[in-house]
């Protein structure tokens, strides 16, 4: 029987950067999936006949450039390219659009309000500052505050000067941001609801957290760290959809000698003698392996896919207690035409970006109340991309596709379990928002695909339907993430790691886990480290 030398659970993104920087440093590698196909939550899919779903993520805005170039992902395939303008709809049909020239997009926020366009571009100044100091970590090993060894010492000496830069005044202000909520930080900036509502949307995506919960302006910060082509900040689209992403870091695990199975799910991790050896798949199939590394999230890794007597004290507990609560569903619609807007000019620019059926800061907060009382809201929060508009690959010629990402979807409904005829209803909600601002969009409908966190979980594999692998509150962040003593992608099981979204940085599509993962591993069996530190230490 043969024994690779790493074997990678999961074929997302960050499993395939795993696989595609071990296999680049030499190792034998073997990548596991569930699925008949790859990509995890980053996947391109034909649900019907001719239009190809970008079905969980649709957008990408934090996979990391460095990455993109050493794993020379444009050879493999891939083309990312940036929005180039917004439209936000608020409660009673009025418009915002935004576009990415500062010009004209001054000149659209000062006919709303001349003090929040004079506001939007301190705000602007002063989320880069914040982001800037967040992007330096991103693909750092998170230091361990406990730790007496010189590398751990090193980092967090690195940490505090790069905290102290900000200077005491900024400093203060750092700290106050990372615990208030999106809807109060905003409060300092801007004076028109409907803008506040506009920059508030990226703080609650994807959490259990609503606009005014403390620690949602954190997560407003979270979506702009990233960057599409150079632009900063900038949310972009995938030629081909989002599994171009998957697809071009599976070209590159292969390209360097790395295997990928699909329907290959793993039911347990072996271990033996404390160690971790390998995995025994759904069908009884044992495979050995030097190292496992687990693109799963840590509750699923330790609760499911592991014997609890394999485990040292309170590790199952801690997996157990890690925060991974849903919130969000998916309804993907295939279109016989573009649709119209209300109070929408039909230019490229408008098109080529996103709708944000934001209503008003009241309107998404009494959509967070919904969710707290286990059911949707009838007045949801819609974050849309139609990304045939520029992408021809993904629908018929003259023919469309949207995505449609809703805020609030709970995991578990307080009338019991989710069934078809719940999710269909869910769905109807969705669609009956968006016709009331694009009257006839309902005649346009070919084909609906609706996910809740229900089929989210049952077919991707992430846990409650968190689209990022467990909260980003602060008490998961950093050397916290997925849980304290563990946060350096080694598990409490010799020759374990984990690469997903559950550790530093967190979610969103940036590949970052599965790289930082890849340099520890490397580093352990005194590999070369094909990883490059001078693009990844970017200081």
């Amino acid at each position: 029987m043969k024994k690779y030398d790493a074997i990678i659970i999961g074929a997302g993104h960050n499993g395939l950067t795993n696989a595609a920087y071990l296999a680049k440093a030499g190792l034998d590698v073997l990548v596991v999936e569930k699925n008949e196909y790859i990509g995890g939550a980053a996947v391109t899919r034909e649900i019907q006949e001719g239009w190809f779903y970008s079905n969980c993520s649709y957008v990408c805005s934090m996979m990391r450039q460095a990455i993109h170039r050493d794993l020379n992902l444009t050879r493999h395939g891939l083309l990312l390219v940036p929005y180039l303008g917004t439209v936000v709809f608020g409660d009673n049909g009025e418009t915002l659009i935004s576009y990415t020239n500062e010009e004209t997009e001054y000149n659209q926020l000062r006919q709303r309000s001349p003090h929040d366009a004079d506001a939007m571009f301190r705000l602007q100044t002063d989320l880069a500052r914040y982001a800037q100091l967040i992007r330096k970590t991103l693909m750092r090993t998170p230091p361990d505050p406990t730790s007496f060894q010189p590398r751990d010492i090193k980092e967090l000496l690195w940490l505090a000067k790069q905290f102290w830069s900000l200077g005491e005044k900024e400093l203060y202000e750092y700290i106050r941001f990372f615990t208030m909520s999106a809807a109060d930080f905003l409060d300092d900036y801007f004076e028109d609801d409907l803008i506040k509502a506009a920059m508030a949307s990226p703080g609650v995506i994807g959490t259990a957290l609503g606009v005014y919960s403390p620690g949602s302006a954190y997560i407003l910060l979270h979506h702009v760290m990233g960057d599409v082509d150079g632009n900063i900040g900038a949310w972009g689209l995938a030629r081909g959809g989002m599994g171009a992403i998957s697809n071009a870091l599976a070209g590159s695990v292969q390209e360097h000698g790395g295997e990928i199975r699909t329907n290959a799910g793993v039911n347990k991790i072996q271990v033996k003698n404390t160690r971790a050896t390998g995995v025994v798949l759904e069908d009884g199939e044992e495979i050995q392996a030097n190292i496992v590394v687990s693109n799963l999230d840590a509750k699923r890794t330790f609760t499911q896919c592991m014997d609890r007597n394999d485990l040292p004290t309170g590790i199952y507990e801690k997996a157990a207690n890690f925060k991974i609560r849903g919130s969000s569903g998916k309804v993907n619609i295939a279109l016989s035409g573009m649709p119209v807007f209300n109070g929408v000019p039909d230019n490229r620019y408008i098109n080529r970006g996103g709708q944000g059926f934001v209503g008003s800061l009241e309107t998404m907060e009494r959509a967070y109340d919904c969710w707290k009382r286990g059911r949707w809201s009838d007045d949801p929060f819609i974050e849309s991309v139609i990304p045939s508009a520029w992408d021809p690959t993904v629908a018929p010629p003259g023919q469309h596709w949207m995505s449609n990402f809703v805020q609030y979807c709970p995991p578990e409904l307080a009338d019991g379990s989710w069934t078809p005829e719940k999710r269909d209803a869910f769905g109807q909600t969705v669609i009956d928002k968006i016709e009331r601002y694009s009257p006839g969009f309902k005649d346009l409908i070919v084909h609906m695909e609706v996910r809740t966190p229900f089929e989210i979980e049952a077919e991707v594999g992430l846990t409650e339907g968190n689209i990022f692998q467990g909260e980003l509150t602060i008490d998961q962040l950093l050397f916290n993430r997925p849980f304290p003593g563990y946060a350096q992608y080694r598990m409490p099981v010799a020759n374990l790691y984990m690469c997903g979204s559950s550790t530093h940085p967190g979610g969103g599509v940036s590949s970052a886990c599965g790289a930082n993962a890849a340099r520890e591993i490397l580093m352990d069996l005194k590999r070369p480290n094909t990883v490059p530190e001078d693009d990844f230490y970017d200081e």
